[in-house]
Parts: C-alpha cells; sequence; structure tokens
C-alpha cells in the first residue's frame, strides 16, 4: 500500500503583515523598558541628594584626611625643580618647523633620572651653546648662566636658575649694521673692524675659564670676536680665516691661548695677547668641522673635517702626530673623556658613533653603533662621570649614552687610571650638548 506524504503550505505573506509583526516584536522588545513611562515620575518619595551625601566624612584639609597619602602635592613638584649636588645639567638647543627653544635637561645618574627642567624659548635658531658663570655685576657672585649662537648676529645670555625667562640677561652684538669707517694710518686686522660685533650668524662660542669675563665666538663673517663681557663690547676682531669659522675654544690651562676652525680648511692656533703677529696655521683636506684640546697632553690638540679624518696635532710643531680616517662623512662631534686619558669618541653625519683609544698617539678602534639618531649633530662628554656622553641628532633629540656598559670598552679602559684635570673655576654639574631636532623626545642609552 503506497503512503504519500506531504507538507502543509502555508500561502506566501503579504509585505504589509510582514512590517505589522516586525513592528510588534519591536514593541514588545522596548516594553520592559517602559519608555512610554519615561517621564513619569515611578516614586514619590525617592531620597533627596542630601540625604545619600549623609553618610559621607568631610575634612577641611588633606592633613586631616587619613585617606589621602600624598598630603602637599606642591611639595614633590618642588622636589623635581630643585637641582642636587649630584645632577648634571644638559642644554640642548631644538627646532620644531618656527618654533625654537632651549631645553635645560637634568640628569641624576645616581637615580636613573632624566628629563627636561625647563625650556626657553628662543627668538632665533640656536646654533651654538657655552656655558658660563660670569655676571657683569660686580656685586652679584657667580651665576649659572648659557650663551646662545643663533642665525643672528647677536649673541644671547640666559640665566638658567630663572624658569619661564622671557628675555635674555644681556646680549652681545647688535643685528644693525654700521658702515666701517676707514682710518689713516696702518691697519690692525686683530683690533680694528666691526667695533659692534657680527655682522653674520654666530656658529660656535667659547668661555676662557681662567679670564672669566672673556667669550670667543665665531661667525659666518669669517672672524673671531673675543668679547669683553664686563663692559659688553668687543676686546679684539680676528680675521685670518678666509671663509665661515664654524668651531674654536680656548685652551684649558693656558688664558692667552684659542685655536679656531673654519671653512677655509684651516686651523689657527692664537696668542690673544698679539694674535696678528702670534699665530701659527694648518692646512687640511676639508673643511673643519670641530677642534678640542686635549687637557692630558697641553700641547696638543685635535681637529675633524668634513670628509671624515680626524688630525692630531702639536702646538709647536708643523705635522700631525697622526692622522685617522674617522668616518665616511664629516666628523661633527669630537669629545676626548674628561677623566680617561686617551678615550676618544667621534660622532658623524653617518649617523655612527665611534669610540677610540688614542693612547700613545696610535689610535684604535674600539667600538661603534649606529644610534639610530639620523644625522648626528654634536656630542658632549659629562665632567663628572667620564664614560657617560650626550648625543643631539636628527631623530629622536638629546640622547644619553653611558658607554661603560659596552664590554670592549670597560676591558680597555676599565682597568686605566682616572685622572682629573685641575680647574679652580669648575662649578657642579655642568655637560652640554647643542642640536636641533623635529622630535621632542629624549632617551638613555645603555
Amino acid at each position: 500500500m503506497d503512503v504519500a506524504s506531504g507538507e502543509t503550505v502555508e500561502p506566501p505573506q503579504e509585505d504589509g503583515d510582514q512590517e505589522e509583526v516586525t513592528e510588534k516584536l519591536n514593541d514588545d522588545e522596548l516594553a520592559e523598558y517602559g519608555l512610554d513611562k519615561y517621564d513619569e515620575e515611578e516614586n514619590t518619595d525617592a531620597v533627596s541628594l542630601g540625604d545619600t551625601l549623609a553618610g559621607l566624612t568631610v575634612y577641611g584639609s588633606n592633613e586631616r584626611d587619613p585617606y589621602v597619602t600624598i598630603k602637599d602635592t606642591e611639595q614633590y613638584e618642588q622636589e623635581d625643580f630643585l637641582i642636587k649636588p649630584s645632577d648634571n645639567l644638559i642644554i640642548c638647543g631644538r627646532v620644531d618647523k618656527d618654533h625654537c627653544s632651549l631645553e635645560v635637561h637634568l640628569y641624576n645618574h645616581d637615580e636613573d633620572s632624566f628629563y627636561v627642567h625647563h625650556d626657553i624659548l628662543l627668538p632665533a635658531y640656536p646654533l651654538s651653546v657655552e656655558w658660563l658663570n660670569f655676571d657683569p655685576n660686580p656685586d652679584e657672585s657667580p651665576g649659572n648662566y648659557v650663551a646662545v649662537g643663533n642665525m643672528t648676529p647677536v649673541i644671547e645670555v640666559w640665566d638658567l636658575d630663572v624658569v619661564d625667562s622671557l628675555e635674555p640677561v644681556f646680549s652681545l652684538g647688535s643685528k644693525k649694521e654700521k658702515k666701517k669707517k676707514k682710518k689713516k694710518g696702518k691697519k690692525n686686522s686683530s683690533t680694528e673692524g666691526n667695533q659692534d660685533g657680527h655682522t653674520d650668524a654666530v656658529l660656535d662660542l667659547s668661555w676662557n675659564k681662567q679670564n672669566r669675563n672673556v667669550l670667543a665666538s665665531a661667525s659666518a663673517d669669517n672672524t673671531v670676536i673675543l668679547w669683553d663681557m664686563s663692559t659688553g663690547k668687543p676686546a679684539a676682531n680676528l680675521t685670518l680665516h678666509m671663509d665661515k669659522v664654524q668651531t674654536l675654544q680656548f685652551h684649558p690651562f693656558e688664558t692667552q691661548t684659542l685655536v679656531s676652525g673654519s671653512y677655509d680648511k684651516s686651523a689657527v692656533l692664537y696668542d690673544c695677547r698679539s694674535p696678528q703677529d702670534n699665530h701659527r696655521i694648518w692646512r687640511f683636506s676639508g673643511q673643519v668641522e670641530r677642534v678640542t684640546w686635549n687637557h692630558f697632553s697641553p700641547c696638543n690638540f685635535l681637529a675633524s673635517t668634513e670628509d671624515g679624518f680626524v688630525y692630531c696635532l702639536d702646538a709647536r710643531s708643523d705635522k700631525p702626530l697622526f692622522t685617522l680616517k674617522a668616518h665616511n662623512e664629516e666628523v661633527s662631534g669630537l669629545q676626548l673623556s674628561s677623566q680617561i686619558k686617551g678615550c676618544l669618541v667621534t660622532s658623524s653625519a653617518d649617523k655612527y658613533v665611534k669610540i677610540w683609544d688614542i693612547l700613545g698617539d696610535k689610535p684604535s678602534l674600539i667600538h661603534s653603533r649606529d644610534m639610530k639618531m639620523g644625522v648626528l649633530f654634536c656630542a658632549a662628554c659629562c665632567p663628572d662621570l667620564p664614560f657617560v656622553y650626550a648625543f643631539g641628532g636628527e631623530r629622536e633629540g638629546l640622547r644619553v649614552w653611558d658607554i661603560s656598559s659596552i664590554s670592549a670598552v670597560n676591558e680597555v679602559f676599565g682597568s686605566r687610571e682616572r685622572l682629573v684635570a685641575a680647574n679652580t673655576n669648575s662649578t657642579t654639574s655642568s655637560s652640554f650638548a647643542s642640536s636641533s631636532s623635529k622630535s621632542p623626545e629624549a632617551g638613555m642609552e645603555s
């Protein structure tokens, strides 16, 4: 017997019926929230706000409140601003588009702290910074100042102890260029010329630690000026270079001795008592980027060039003690350790930092590292910590690196005797780096 099975087929619903079913379902879902009675008062006996707060205890001050553990936040803010004897200051010039500033970083090696203490707004692109403690006011004690060279001919001196400073303590030079008057008689290029200051950007600065009122400046106007900060006027104008002068440094112990380097591929050593008559000139293969004295060998200084070479020169000789091909591009940073004899650190536009042992005038490479900071602009060594260096770069702004964390550095320099160069005018904590960067970050390297 055959059995036939089938399904009951319901007639298709019309569109209007489907919409009614959907709407009914939506109404049922919303009904549980009681939205139709939203504006009606559900309970006339609701508790007032005052009754809900009746059980809370209010204290007149944080000192009486047992649940407030930090009684005074201002105390902690003041501790952050307090500069301790173990702190080091790092001065960093920063540029972000049209915004120029000078950042005062505080670094404490023992506490592993590194942060921006405060910053100073600058009117022009910073090119060089130099710390000094000379105050032109005879009634004042030694201060805490920084001289800033920028794209203008004017050198500004700022007080680092003043937070939110709006203007410099004093300035050297003027933006107004005056016409030179010709004088009869023999011309002395060391004293005549522009008596008001520079006529172009100030590329480098050096403070005389023995004669504290003297500051030397190098400029794109091809001159070096010795400033008497007690009067605010130039004491001498040195015109031995034929192109922009972008680096200079006073001797660490001899008051009268100064060395400068220029775009004209030369370095000039001056006796500032009579610079026109007593000077010596060295010629190199490229523009001179940096010069620095060897404070462990007072007759020697180092010079770096745009083609990557580093030269060690004896002030008494015309020939270099050694020539080193250190980098593939210009050597922008040239720093000897403050206490370890023979420890030289170089930085370059090729993005690398290299550590050298130059003891015995026989340089050897100890370590090389790509800092991942782009082009490197400058380097500085901490005066208190001989293995701590600061670097300014194109990216990440400022970075501090303790090179003693490198095993090869410890093997070579770890057991070497630490020598502290005597300096009667040294003060607590001063380490400087100048850079321009688009990034506000600062980091510590280990």
